[in-house]
């Protein structure tokens, strides 16, 4: 027997963003039921809006991340300093 569909967001119950390896977790979580369990197609349409959900959530964070890394950069002297970034990749 199934399990009712559970509602998740990307946020947590204080309505903050949740961290990333949390929305990582539920993201896995989601794929796992849906792939193991036999539910009903309304269950299945709401797990995968709330997949894709996290999905951007994850791509979000790990956009900033990298945003925030490639800013810092070393000059020859040693020191760092904050460089422009392209973001003509994104999207």
């Amino acid at each position: 027997m199934s399990k009712p569909a559970k509602p998740t967001s990307g946020l947590n119950p204080k309505g903050e963003d949740m961290p990333f390896e949390e929305a990582l977790k539920q993201l896995e979580s989601i794929v796992e039921t849906m792939e193991n369990e036999e539910l009903p197609l309304e269950t299945l349409l709401a797990r995968f809006e709330e997949g894709k959900r996290l999905t951007q959530l994850c791509q979000a964070k790990l956009a900033e991340a990298e945003l925030r890394i490639q800013q810092l950069e070393k000059t020859a002297t040693g020191e760092v300093v904050a460089r422009p970034v392209d973001l003509g990749d994104q999207g």
